[in-house]
């Protein structure tokens, strides 16, 4: 009996019933929006780079919906200032004391739109709150809501007034992927169907909070053999020690790599955790990590991904 058939019969439908959810929002992106789940359930966060107007925000949204969580969206913006993200003390004269007024960040999903049009100070709100789920202002730390949740778009870096997100940011996010336009029989469902805004105030939640935390809570028992955590060190010395990368995978992430594979079999009802669930995940895990020593090097993401699992043979 696999994990996924020893999870409550009620918990397994639930999911299954979410995923068919966000597949009648998110219009033929079915892999991405498995990624997106379990990145949820892995409880890591989740970047999504692409141009505008391919519906990264209506998936936010619709994650916020189906899984039922509270939802706040922060604009990020050049004038964007810290405060404006995890919130504020404001001296009340009638106790005599400051009272800290929450901020957008007090939320299970908060969507940090268009992430890298702020300024590097602005970014740095998120660093504690996505590693450590809590804000310190004014030297007093305050717990952020469980399960919590961080799903950030970003413009690709040659459009005008972006700031790159420095290396500390990035690997704060578990996945990173792109949604990429429509096929064209999708495209048409979209001219002739509903605009998504009204479907998403028609959307009914599926999950709980309660839910999503058993959940969370099966993915690190999930099995992983001896021979899958070799395959996951030799991939992390092989990004170390192959002179193509400025730096190779750290610790973090490869702990995310696993956890994220994990999911991924979670998701499919597998036993154990199979080379195949890996190798399903990498590239969002990793590309947005490894960065080509060679400025002139231009490969994507899924290509260096490829070339590492390439260079890798599974033990």
């Amino acid at each position: 009996m696999n994990a996924l058939t020893e999870a409550p019969d009620r918990e397994r439908a639930l999911l299954a019933a979410a995923l068919a959810s966000l597949n009648q929002i998110v219009l033929g992106k079915d892999r991405e929006i498995r990624l997106a789940i379990c990145c949820l359930l892995a409880r890591g966060h989740l970047l999504i780079e692409d141009i505008p107007g391919v519906g990264k925000t209506t998936l936010a949204h619709a994650l916020a919906r189906v899984l039922g969580l509270s939802f706040q969206r922060i604009q990020f913006t050049s004038d964007l200032l810290p405060a404006d993200v995890m919130g504020v003390s404001v001296y009340d004269r009638g106790s005599g004391r400051f009272v800290f007024h929450r901020g957008p960040v007090f939320a299970q999903l908060v969507m940090a739109d268009e992430v890298n049009r702020a300024t590097p100070k602005a970014q740095s709100a998120l660093l504690e709150a996505m590693e450590e789920r809590q804000v310190t202002v004014d030297g007093e730390t305050h717990l952020l809501p469980e399960p919590f949740f961080v799903v950030a778009t970003q413009n690709p870096s040659f459009q005008i007034g972006t700031f790159p997100l420095p290396e500390s940011q990035i690997d704060r996010f578990l996945m990173r992927i792109e949604l990429g336009y429509p096929a064209s029989s999708h495209e048409r469902q979209l001219l002739r169907g509903r605009d998504r805004r009204d479907l998403l105030a028609d959307l009914p939640a599926v999950l709980d909070p309660a839910v999503i935390q058993s959940l969370q809570r099966r993915i690190p028992e999930l099995h992983a053999s001896d021979a899958l955590l070799d395959y996951v060190q030799a991939l992390a010395r092989a990004s170390r020690d192959s002179g193509q990368h400025q730096a190779g995978l750290s610790p973090r992430a490869v702990i995310s790599l696993l956890r994220a594979a994990q999911a991924w079999a979670f998701l499919h009802g597998h036993a154990g955790v199979l080379p195949e669930d890996l190798q399903a995940v990498l590239a969002s895990v990793v590309g947005h990590r490894l960065r080509p020593r060679d400025a002139q090097d231009a490969r994507r993401p899924l290509e260096i991904a490829a070339a590492l699992l390439k260079s890798v043979p599974i033990p």
